[in-house]
């Protein structure tokens, strides 16, 4: 049975209203596919807990029609292929994909083999958007554990409604603040006065230390020290992908992008010297065509000058906003997970943390 998300518990996160689904796909024409790649019995030290995520920018071939997008590495142990298209061009012409930090050639390769399968001359020019982070921790990485058929299935199995979170798809290995991450998302709808747009939010969270972690500004990593803490390297990485329907050029993209940042840090994260925060964020406002016409644009006016700049707010507060619930949303959906070894992380404690936050006065019942 899935766990209930933040809201439904009475987490509520900022001020700005949630989309219906409370996801990325209430930004429309975004879809969401998971693959999650489970083999062994817990403890075997071959035990693999990992798996592939791909984000679609809409509802058709992205190659025949990129969107506009833009890109922000707040720390940069980590890799992020496509990242000079987004920066040289400002758009994205593929799915994003999410996964293990080694298997991103893996995926990569089949990403380009199952393009080829759909336009062979996409597949010919297209470089596929992958990024990572690192789940070794509960999974054997070096058995190459992901195949073409598993990023075709993550691929192919996108849908645009509600979006399943934590122990799934790249989330299946991941961690957060110490205990069992994922994937998360979270959305937030604009007032009219302010366009009315929707900014949408997918994480994948494997960042953090237990006694830095926030939800809603209440300290409640440093209450749960008994739980146990996992080996090794702390910093970890976090991938945030902010999808808007706000007519928003490259320049701007890139703005939104670093604002996810905002959002990891509200949670506790400080993006620590080994972690690898890629931050991507794209508009579904343009498809743009391939050949080389003239479109005819809308856009966001910015500039401190312009009164549109407040509608840039609106939409940097919004995915602050997001990217903080996201997070939430990842900790709450997972599961205790063991892995490989006997490696084991531990779900977020929902009574306790309720009972923390109750007695700040953060739940609205």
């Amino acid at each position: 049975m899935s766990r209930p998300r933040a809201r439904d518990l009475g987490i509520r996160i900022g001020r700005g209203r949630p989309g219906p689904l409370d996801a990325i796909t209430d930004v429309a024409g975004v879809r969401v596919g998971h693959r999650s790649v489970v083999r062994g019995a817990d403890g075997d030290p071959h035990a693999v807990r990992t798996g592939v995520t791909a984000i679609w920018p809409h509802d058709g071939d992205p190659w025949d029609a990129p969107v506009y997008a833009g890109v922000h590495i707040l720390n940069g142990y980590g890799e992020l292929i496509g990242i000079n298209t987004i920066r040289e061009w400002g758009v994205l012409e593929s799915p994003i994909l999410l996964t293990s930090s080694l298997l991103i050639g893996r995926v990569y390769d089949a990403a380009v083999r199952w393009i080829a399968g759909r336009s062979a001359s996409a597949g010919e020019t297209v470089m596929p958007c992958v990024t990572e982070c690192d789940d070794s921790f509960l999974s054997d990485v070096l058995s190459a554990p992901v195949d073409d058929a598993d990023v075709a299935a993550a691929l192919e199995s996108a849908t645009a409604g509600a979006v399943a979170e934590g122990c799934v798809g790249a989330g299946v290995g991941m961690q957060g603040f110490d205990l069992k991450g994922g994937i998360g998302t979270a959305s937030r709808v604009l007032p009219d006065d302010r366009g009315g747009f929707t900014v949408g939010v997918l994480v994948l969270t494997n960042h953090g230390e237990r006694p830095d972690l926030l939800i809603d500004g209440v300290r409640v990593g440093e209450a749960l020290t008994d739980l146990p803490l996992p080996d090794g390297d702390a910093d970890g990485s976090c991938i945030v992908v902010v999808a808007t329907d706000a007519p928003l050029l490259p320049h701007q993209l890139r703005r939104v992008a670093q604002r996810a940042g905002l959002g990891l840090a509200r949670g506790g994260s400080y993006a620590g010297t080994t972690s690898g925060e890629q931050l991507i964020a794209f508009s579904t406002a343009t498809r743009l065509p391939t050949r080389g016409e003239t479109v005819e644009l809308r856009a966001v006016i910015d500039g401190a000058f312009a009164d549109g700049g407040s509608v840039l707010s609106a939409i940097f507060r919004a995915t602050v906003e997001a990217t903080e619930e996201a997070v939430v949303n990842a900790l709450v959906a997972a599961e205790t997970t063991v892995g490989r070894d006997g490696h084991t992380l531990s779900a977020l404690p929902i009574d306790r943390t309720l009972e923390l936050l109750d007695r700040c006065g953060r739940l609205q019942r």
